[in-house]
């Protein structure tokens, strides 16, 4: 699985235009994810329309489209169209940066901070210099030694208040604080990830709350 850098993200919110139903999954500067008519497109300022739809403004708040000569604004609400059933549950759009990476901004016991979607990592990890950022008293916390790429380290294992990423919260998620500055972001492991569902779109990775 690869990993990213996210510029910002939304949840679910629809409109319906000239008979379309246009739903917005993510919002970033100068581009915007859709859902037009059940198909996800990936629309840029400037470029094409796609279905009819012109993105003529886009950032982490809004975006502004063109149907048919017709503009509106579309920003983050929760209006549904009487034409589109959604799901309940809650989902996050990450797009993948130009180093095959999935990053996303997250808050960590209420504290914000980039992370990393990694697959392969068994657990939430962050380095001491990160941790101490997010406040965690982690000297408290289960000693033990990990090896990293620099050689052997020392760990601690802490349990974290909650991991929240795009609205998907999850209380109580296992996580371990290694010393020094390794990793440089904090790695999303398998100890959040495994209470969500993960799809790979393209360039696109959907994560959505199993609840």
């Amino acid at each position: 699985m690869h990993r990213l850098i996210l510029a910002a993200l939304t949840l679910c919110l629809v409109s319906t235009v000239q008979g379309l139903d246009i739903q917005v999954n993510g919002l970033f500067k100068g581009s915007a994810i859709f859902t037009i008519d059940g198909r996800q497109q990936l629309l840029k300022v400037g470029k094409a329309s796609v279905e009819g739809v012109l993105l003529l403004e886009a950032n982490t708040k809004q975006a502004v489209v063109q149907v048919d000569g017709e503009r509106r604004v579309m920003t983050l609400s929760r209006h549904i169209s009487s034409e589109y059933s959604r799901s309940t549950k809650k989902e996050l759009a990450i797009p993948r940066n130009r180093y095959d990476q999935y990053i996303s901004k997250a808050l960590v016991n209420g504290v914000s901070t980039e992370v990393l979607v990694d697959t392969g990592a068994n657990t939430v990890a962050m380095s001491s210099l990160q941790a101490r950022a997010l406040k965690l008293d982690y000297l408290r916390g289960r000693p033990s030694v990990v090896r990293t790429a620099s050689g052997e380290s020392r760990a601690y294992s802490v349990l974290l208040h909650s991991v929240d990423v795009g609205g998907i919260q999850v209380n109580g998620v296992q996580a371990v604080v290694i010393e020094g500055s390794y990793p440089e972001t904090v790695l999303l492991g398998m100890t959040f990830l495994k209470h969500v569902d993960l799809r790979e779109k393209g360039d696109i990775l959907y994560l959505q709350a199993r609840f």
